[in-house]
């Protein structure tokens, strides 16, 4: 294998998928980043409830995220994610939302052939493609903080209600519960060596990928290596109070028959190593401690560290 032919499918969506993707461009340009598209908040709830295209928020910043370094390709990746200010229909709309659910309407509802469109106006390096080719709901069962609660588990549905009721969240399901997945990411990940999961939003960011049958099935198959990225924090709301044992039991509990061979945890978020490694293990893969987070303190994902850990765990320099 050549010093540049990785194959890698980064699954995740929002922030965690960019700093995943910015950090595994370093190693490949042979990136496919599978995005989900369960997004009903902001923008992207706006459009879908709209219009029949797929929410294109976390498409859009994974776009972003593989753009390409020269001065058009940095002016067009800033001019997709402006967001018009003001307080008319368009205000809190994001260029690259219209744009790309402008190419998917000019194309006949294809999304895949849009964000290939974007991919080329960009200069991207990789590949930018949804989850599914439905939009998704999400639907999660939510332990209240007050444990005296008779109602105890309330079910909660959309995106942003999960991420902001407050609680711990204790399944998810989907809705549709198996919608269709376009070949091309079937393709991507029979031919992939390496495949990524997280960082991200743990329930519904990185788990969803998991509760889709047909990507299921296809990741239980794969050769690929599989690589899970853990959070440097708990998210409020979603995984508050979650240590990252607890983020992996969570995982393990979904796997439902996929392979995990390494999990990559910052150093120092870690506190209790022994238990940690416990479940991981229990996955059957290794855990790899590095130091990933940004040298300043901030609990965002250093790219370049971050590569690091990932060719140290894929044998490349």
């Amino acid at each position: 294998m050549g010093p540049t032919d990785l194959r890698v499918v980064a699954f995740g969506g929002g922030h965690g998928l960019a700093a995943a993707l910015a950090a595994w461009r370093q190693l490949t340009p042979e990136l496919t980043a599978v995005v989900t598209v369960a997004d009903d908040g902001g923008s992207s709830g706006r459009i879908r409830r709209e219009l029949p295209v797929l929410p294109p928020g976390d498409l859009r910043m994974a776009l972003n995220a593989l753009a390409g370094a020269g001065e058009r390709e940095k002016t067009l990746a800033a001019l997709l994610q402006h967001r018009f200010g003001g307080t008319g229909g368009l205000a809190g709309h994001s260029v690259g939302n219209l744009l790309l659910t402008g190419l998917v309407e000019l194309y006949g509802g294809d999304t895949v052939r849009a964000l290939d469109e974007l991919c080329q106006m960009l200069g991207a390096e990789g590949r930018v493609l949804p989850m599914a080719d439905a939009p998704l709901d999400l639907v999660a069962r939510v332990e209240p903080i007050d444990r005296d609660d008779p109602t105890r588990l309330r079910t909660i549905r959309g995106q942003v209600a999960i991420a902001t009721t407050p609680g711990r969240v204790r399944d998810i399901e989907l809705s549709p519960a198996d919608p269709p997945v376009h070949q091309a990411v079937l393709d991507a990940i029979a031919e992939a060596d390496v495949i990524s999961l997280g960082p991200g939003s743990w329930y519904t960011s990185v788990l969803p990928h998991l509760l889709v049958p047909r990507l299921r099935a296809a990741l239980a198959a794969t050769r690929a290596r599989i690589v899970v990225v853990l959070n440097l924090a708990p998210q409020p709301g979603e995984t508050d109070g979650f240590s990252p044992e607890e983020h992996v039991s969570v995982l393990e509990a979904h796997l439902g028959g996929v392979p995990l061979h390494s999990v990559i945890a910052d150093a120092e978020s870690v506190v209790d190593r022994r238990g940690l490694l416990s479940a991981v293990r229990r996955c059957g893969a290794e855990l790899v401690l590095a130091p990933v987070a940004e040298q300043n303190g901030a609990p965002r994902h250093d790219p370049v560290r971050l590569s690091a850990a990932l060719a140290s765990v894929v044998g490349r320099r």
